[in-house]
C-alpha cells in the first residue's frame, strides 16, 4: 500500500478491519459526503453476546435514507438505546480480563446526546485512537469524491461483503474470547470485543492482523 492516506465511512465502534485500515496511513478521511448507507458499521456495532454476535443499532431519525447525507443524519431518542447498548455490553463482557479498566471510558459517551450520527462516531474513534496509541490525522472529505492519492475503504468495510478485497482477506489471529466455548471464535467483531479482551496488547493484535497482508 504506496498511499499515503486512506478514505474510510465513519464507523460506531468500528471493527478490526477498520482499525487495520487506519495504521496503515498518516492520514485518514472520514465520508462527510455521501448518502446513508443502511445495515452498515456506520451506525452499528457487532460484539460477541451469550448467544454469538449481537448487533447494536444506534437508531437515525426515519425518512428517505437515500437522499440524506451522512453529515445531516441525526440519531434518535425516541427508544432508550443508550441504556440498552451499555447494558448489552456489560452482560457480554462484565467477565472479560479488561471490562473494568475501559468501561469506565465508555460512560461519558452516553450521558451525551450528540445530535448528529457524525459527531458520536468521531468521539468513539479518537477514544479508540486513546486506547490504542494510534497518531493519525483524522480530516474530513469536502467533496464526495476528492482528489488525491489514497485508497478507498468507505464500501469495502462492510458486514455484508465477503473477502473479495485486501482488507478483507486480512488474516485475523485469534485471541480468547468470553463466550468462544460456545460458539468458537468469530473474527472482526468491533474494537470494544478487542479492548476488554485484550486490554493493551489491543494494537500489538491489530498491528498483527497488517503483517498477514
Amino acid at each position: 500500500m504506496n498511499q499515503i492516506s486512506c478514505l474510510l465511512s465513519t464507523a460506531y465502534w468500528p471493527p478490526i478491519q477498520y482499525l487495520a485500515a487506519c495504521i496503515q496511513y498518516s492520514k485518514i478521511n472520514i465520508e462527510y459526503w455521501e448518502t446513508y448507507t443502511k445495515q452498515s458499521y456506520r451506525n452499528r456495532c457487532q460484539i460477541y453476546g451469550p448467544n454469538g454476535i449481537q448487533l447494536l443499532i444506534v437508531p437515525v431519525e426515519k425518512g428517505s435514507f437515500h437522499k440524506v447525507l451522512i453529515k445531516d443524519l441525526k440519531i434518535t431518542y425516541d427508544t432508550h438505546w443508550q441504556k440498552n447498548h451499555l447494558k448489552s455490553m456489560e452482560a457480554a463482557y462484565r467477565s472479560s480480563p479488561f471490562y473494568e479498566y475501559y468501561f469506565d471510558d465508555i460512560l461519558p459517551i452516553y450521558k451525551k446526546k450528540h445530535t448528529y450520527l457524525l459527531d458520536l462516531n468521531h468521539e468513539i474513534l479518537n477514544l479508540t485512537f486513546n486506547w490504542l496509541k494510534i497518531n493519525v490525522k483524522v480530516d474530513k472529505t469536502i467533496l464526495y469524491e476528492p482528489t488525491g492519492n489514497f485508497m478507498d475503504f468507505r464500501n469495502e468495510i462492510h458486514p455484508k461483503i465477503k473477502a473479495t478485497t485486501i482488507i478483507n482477506q486480512l488474516q485475523q489471529p485469534s485471541y480468547v474470547q468470553g463466550f468462544e466455548q460456545r460458539h468458537g471464535f468469530i473474527p472482526n467483531l468491533s474494537i470494544i470485543d478487542l479492548v476488554f479482551n485484550v486490554g493493551p496488547e489491543s494494537i500489538s493484535f491489530v498491528q498483527k492482523v497488517m503483517s498477514t497482508y
